[in-house]
């Protein structure tokens, strides 16, 4: 450890902010440390406060069901969990990039430890629809082995010609000088059109193989894709040292300055990954211009839970993360907003921070402060950083509006989730009584009133034109043919961006921006209430006197362990916080700590209202345990499970601590057992 300003700095954080972070900066080593030292010494206290009143909250909750009393509008604000609504008002968040304020279309979450990942995301910009409609199921079949399958392409090109006929009418006149109102640009290789705010290159090669075969010459349709992505730092990711922190960190400078790259091996082959260049077009006018080639990025940070090793105060404590998180993340930013790279990311020249696992006003007004902190360490204007609001906890859900209004000035999204909302959901209500099976959640009616109020309120604050309304992710990367029936619903309900677990999935989705005008959407919903509040604290604990069969017991015990386990054996042995795991059914979703939460707390529920027995919980642990280990027996790198390794005692410890631990989050336990399994 290094000493700095009083703080004890870990040798690689320190080498890295010190060598890499500061660079270019203009900013000294001895100011950047004093002045985090005395942003530590000012927020440990009050985050701390903050934690402690979400566990008083949550204490007078607990006694009061089990009093036998109701938990309504009157008890919650009485409480201080409810608190009154602002008078209306309008953000007045300034110099947002249009990707966010004035566009609609898809948004990737990737995990930040993975530099290869990280790359295909912010890449993720533009995606071939030729390619993303032929490798999945989004048409019906597959194509055949052994090379190219000229029937599959056939049919390929005859659906991407079907969404450019109802898309972009007038379309094939264009191409050869014509009349086209979409028309917009050209290109070296063919003809560009806009169409509801997004681009459209229909690629002219006649040396192509695709393009020679084609009577216009048409080699491919170009579609802009993920507008946004988040780079996360949280729920994606296994970091609990600095090791880990400092890896994330150097890969988000590497997309700040622009030169991130890392080389693997496929197929034999080796490769080399880096970050697309801009595009560049004529307008009609014959003078030249540039669209970005890649995504524009935020930054996801952890929330106010958890501390980190990295650094410890004075007092010999750990840091809290998130504070971390902000000061560094902050500082990487800079590099971005200094030009001190070869590629740009905010043209408007601003920092996207997305603060997940908020409770209430009081935090967002804290996590506010912080990043006046941050930009005054900086030398930063005030709100050159932006919070994107992950609404996911319900106290956050049941004041939204007092949440936004308190990040008002540099609010750049809200978005809902639903698995961590649903593990808050049961963990505040875990005293009340047993909840309804977790395949039923997504009918209940409180989850509607979430998704609906958070459109509308969104909409009533003034979000539309100045910052992102989202919605969650399609978590199933090889079911694009459900994608595509389903997630327009996203655009439907007004939100400007939904989450996609894949480059392909975002060119897909990428369709249903196209087919619904977001924003006009949103002019058409703007006035209406929101539902009420009485809907969404409607918890969703089964009817009375509910008894379900051993059958149905059984099922929803092996569902859930099998999605725990599946998850946290790549967590706590091989450190991946997020990837393409099977569920139960062999089905690959992307799974991240949201599942494991709701599916932790799921259990815990029911064990503590006596649906099912330990005894029980641990035969499904014993059955899934050989089906996890049957799913990866491909994998190397796997270890199969065991009663006394670290990941099996770390889903035990997550389903049989699940009522005790903070708002049921997985964090400490996961933290716990993998900084053991690093250590063994």
């Amino acid at each position: 450890m290094q000493t700095r300003a009083g703080l004890s700095v870990d040798d690689r954080l320190a080498a890295f902010v010190e060598e890499e972070a500061l660079a270019g900066t203009g900013i000294a080593a001895d100011a950047f440390w004093q002045g985090a030292a005395a942003i530590f010494d000012r927020f440990t206290p009050e985050n701390k406060a903050l934690l402690a009143r979400r566990e008083e909250l949550q204490a007078t909750i607990d006694q009061r069901y089990m009093a036998g009393e109701p938990v309504d509008e009157a008890f919650l604000t009485e409480i201080g969990y409810l608190v009154p609504e602002p008078a209306p008002f309008t953000v007045g968040t300034e110099n947002v990039d249009a990707e966010i304020a004035t566009m609609a279309g898809p948004q990737l979450v990737v995990p930040s430890l993975n530099a290869r990942f990280v790359l295909n995301a912010a890449n993720a910009r533009w995606g071939s629809l030729y390619d993303a409609l032929y490798g999945t199921d989004a048409l019906p079949g597959k194509a055949k082995p052994g090379g190219y399958d000229a029937e599959r392409g056939a049919e390929v090109i005859a659906r991407a010609r079907t969404f450019l006929d109802e898309t972009l009418p007038g379309w094939e006149a264009a191409l050869t000088g014509g009349d086209c109102p979409h028309r917009f640009a050209t290109f070296d290789k063919g003809v560009m059109f806009v169409h509801n705010g997004l681009h459209i290159e229909i690629v002219v090669d006649r040396d192509h193989p695709i393009g020679k075969t084609d009577p216009l010459g048409i080699a491919d349709v170009i579609l802009e894709s993920a507008l946004t992505t988040i780079v996360d730092l949280e729920d994606s990711v296994a970091a609990v040292d600095a090791e880990d922190k400092v890896a994330a960190y150097r890969n988000w400078l590497g997309l700040m300055r622009g030169d991130l790259v890392e080389t693997f091996e496929k197929n034999g082959a080796t490769l080399t990954r880096k970050l697309a260049g801009d595009r560049t077009y004529q307008s009609p006018s014959g003078s030249s211009f540039t669209l970005p080639g890649r995504s524009l990025l935020f930054v996801r940070n952890v929330g106010h839970l958890m501390t980190t090793p990295a650094i410890r105060l004075a007092d010999r404590s750990e840091a809290p993360e998130g504070v971390l998180d902000a000061i560094v993340t902050s500082l990487v930013g800079l590099h971005d907003l200094k030009r001190l790279g070869a590629l740009q990311n905010s043209r408007a020249g601003s920092i996207y921070i997305v603060k997940p696992k908020m409770h209430g006003p009081d935090e967002a007004a804290f996590t506010n402060r912080l990043f006046d902190a941050v930009e005054d360490l900086l030398g930063l204007a005030r709100h050159t950083i932006k919070v994107g609001v992950m609404d996911e906890e319900r106290r956050t859900s049941a004041n939204l509006a007092a949440c936004i209004h308190a990040v008002r000035d540099r609010i750049a999204f809200i978005n809902t989730g639903f698995l961590d909302r649903t593990g808050d959901e049961i963990h505040t209500a875990m005293r009340g009584g047993a909840v309804i099976r977790k395949t039923e959640m997504k009918g209940a009616e409180w989850i509607k009133a979430y998704e609906d109020r958070n459109v509308r309120i969104g909409l009533a604050c003034g979000l539309s034109g100045k910052a992102q309304i989202g919605k969650g992710m399609w978590a199933a990367p090889d079911m694009m043919a459900d994608m595509l029936e389903q997630k327009i619903a996203h655009p439907k309900s007004g939100a400007n961006t939904a989450w996609v677990p894949s480059p392909t999935a975002a060119t897909l989705h990428a369709l249903h921006y196209h087919q619904v005008d977001v924003f006009a959407r949103q002019k058409e919903i703007a006035g209406e209430a929101p539902p009420p509040l009485a809907k969404l604290l409607t918890v969703p604990f089964a009817a009375p006197g509910r008894n379900w069969t051993p059958e149905e017991i059984r099922e929803e015990l092996d569902n859930n362990c099998q999605g725990i386990l599946g998850y946290v054996v790549r967590w706590i042995d091989q450190g991946v916080g997020c990837s393409k795991v099977p569920d139960i059914h062999d089905v690959g979703l992307m799974e991240d700590r949201a599942t494991l939460r709701i599916s932790s707390q799921h259990i815990a529920n029911w064990l503590l209202h006596g649906v099912c027995t330990e005894g029980e919980v641990d035969e499904a642990l014993g059955r899934m345990a050989k089906k996890v280990d049957a799913q990866n027996a491909g994998d190397p790198l796997y270890r199969p499970l065991d009663w006394d390794g670290h990941a099996f005692r770390a889903a035990r410890a997550l389903i049989f601590e699940g009522v005790e631990q903070p708002s049921g989050y997985t964090e400490p336990l996961l933290h716990r057992f993998r900084q053991a399994a690093k250590a063994g």
